[in-house]
Formats: structure tokens, sequence, C-alpha cells
């Protein structure tokens, strides 16, 4: 079967790396474009490394791109991370179109934040879908899905890149295996049951002390390492990362403004909310790396009683 894997970054070239490494005949790399001044896509390196065609297009709607692409006679095209709108037109070109994965349990969670957001929303469970794209925002039937669980101390990058990055993988492989054999399914989204949340951004990651702290501690790690949860000092904007909630019925004697700074230590600062405090580790102030919170707090003479936000 002559395979095009689509994608970027590291998750692409996991992909391609996989299917290369137990035989499939992989004809080619699409994969996103190079910009000026930016690094080398890893999809596009390791194709090219492994003497592939590496073709890299800046929109899909030209027809000379379609005609290229129809021109390698491909049977699956497996997309792996791609954020460039596709036509159906081109999607339909393999002989057995194709598939994409999808870090969500679709219908819910549809977007590009789809990591993020059930952190966020306090959500215990998340998964993977391997389906076949249409023209909607990860519309398509899905092939196959692998569920992941979502513990209290999980963040964004603990969930992607322990489990649905490696499961990714896997399942693309074994999605592979099936539209080879032709038993790969093609199960219908309920769409009554779909979800669709905006791109997770800073304007999502601002912290409201006032919130009780499940929600502020959701939102912390739903956001680490991106884009990160932040507040402001004294007006200036400060990530924050690595933090342990302390609810008001662990605490001796709560005490403290919403906001306020109520202990500093060589490595954290704690911080009340709403029904308790928020123990944080690390911290980035604009242009600067992550480093302990406690060494920043020294630097910048933050002490108890100050205000955050």
């Amino acid at each position: 079967m002559r395979i095009v894997v689509h994608g970027q970054q590291a998750f692409g070239k996991a992909v391609l790396e996989a299917l290369l490494g137990r035989g499939d005949d992989v004809v080619a790399v699409y994969a996103a474009p190079d910009r000026p001044g930016g690094r080398p896509d890893p999809l596009a390196e390791a194709g090219r490394a492994a003497g592939l065609p590496v073709v890299q297009p800046e929109s899909y709607r030209d027809p000379a791109v379609h005609q290229d692409f129809r021109a390698l006679a491909p049977d699956l095209q497996v997309m792996a991370f791609v954020t460039l709108v596709i036509p159906k037109a081109f999607l339909d070109i393999p002989a057995h179109g194709t598939i994409q994965y999808h870090p969500s349990l679709l219908p819910r969670h549809r977007g590009r934040s789809s990591i993020n957001w059930p952190i966020i929303m306090g959500e215990t469970e998340t998964g993977l879908s391997i389906f076949w794209p249409e023209v909607g925002l990860d519309t398509g039937d899905v092939l196959l899905q692998k569920a992941t669980s979502i513990a209290p101390d999980d963040t964004l990058g603990s969930v992607y890149f322990d489990r649905l990055f490696p499961m990714g993988v896997e399942a693309l492989l074994e999605a592979v295996d099936l539209v080879k054999a032709g038993t790969a399914p093609r199960i219908p989204q309920d769409d009554s049951l779909a979800t669709y949340e905006r791109p997770c951004e800073r304007d999502n990651a601002r912290l409201d002390w006032g919130r009780p702290w499940r929600q502020v501690h959701d939102l912390i790690r739903g956001c680490d390492p991106a884009p990160g949860a932040w507040t402001t000092v004294e007006g200036q904007a400060l990530q924050v990362f690595g933090a342990t909630p302390l609810p008001a019925r662990d605490l001796a004697g709560l005490g403290g403004r919403v906001g306020e700074v109520v202990a500093v230590t060589g490595e954290d600062i704690t911080v009340a909310c709403a029904d308790g405090r928020i123990q944080v580790a690390r911290v980035r102030s604009a242009g600067g790396p992550k480093v302990a919170a406690g060494e920043w707090a020294a630097a910048v003479g933050l002490k108890p009683g100050d205000k955050l936000g």
C-alpha cells in the first residue's frame, strides 16, 4: 500500500519513522511550510533523511498541488498533526482515502486545543480518535478510539507526551493495518454530543484568584506548558506552573485575601484563592526562563502580604 504521511513536528516525525521502521511503503511526505528564521520542521527533515520526496505547500487549494499529489498514486494518506485547512477534493485523492489523528474522544472537544480543555474543565478522562476527515472541523466517521484517564495532578504536558503521543503513533499504525485488511470501520459521529472549544490562548489563561481552588488548579495544569496560565504582579504578567492545591479543609486556619501571597519559601510561594490556597512551584516573568517561584520571589522582593492579580 502506497502511503503518504502528512503532518508536522515531532508527532509527524514519530509516525513516519514508525511506518518506515516496520517496512511500510511510504512514497512521500507532506509537511508544514518552513518559516523564515524558524527551525526546519522535524517531519520534513526526517522525510529528507529517508530519501523521500518532501512537499510543503502553502495552500491546498492550488490545482497544481492536487495534480502532483495524484501523480504519486497514493493508496492512503495518513494525517499526523495537520493544522492547515485541507479541501475534501484533496482528501479523496488516495484510493482508500485519508485517515487523521485527533487527541480527543470525538465528537467531544473538536478544535485545536482538545487536550487543554478537558483538563481545564476538570474532566477525568480523555483519549484520541483516528477518523476519516471531512470538510468540517474534526468531523467525519471514526475508525478507532483509545481512552486514557486524567489524574488530578496531570498537566497538558504529561497527558500529551506520556500518553496521547505514544498512544497516537500506535493507533495510527493499527488504523493503517485495518485499512490494508479492508476491515477499517466508519462509525458516524453523534453530532448531538459534539463540543467545540475555542483555541486555548493567552486570553483564556488569565488566573482569577477569586475562583475556587479546583478551578484555579485545573486552569494552571491545563495550560502547562502552553499557553501558560498567568497572573500579574504590580501590573506585569507572570506565568505560573507546577501548582499544588491546598483546600481550606486541609488548613488549620485559612486567612489571606484573594490573591494574597500567604507564604514564601526558598522553593515556592503560596497564594490564597476563594476556598483554599495554591502552592506555586515555578514561574516565568516576561522574557525570562522558568525558575523556582521561591527563587523569583527572593529576587524581586516578593513577601507574604503582597498581592497577585
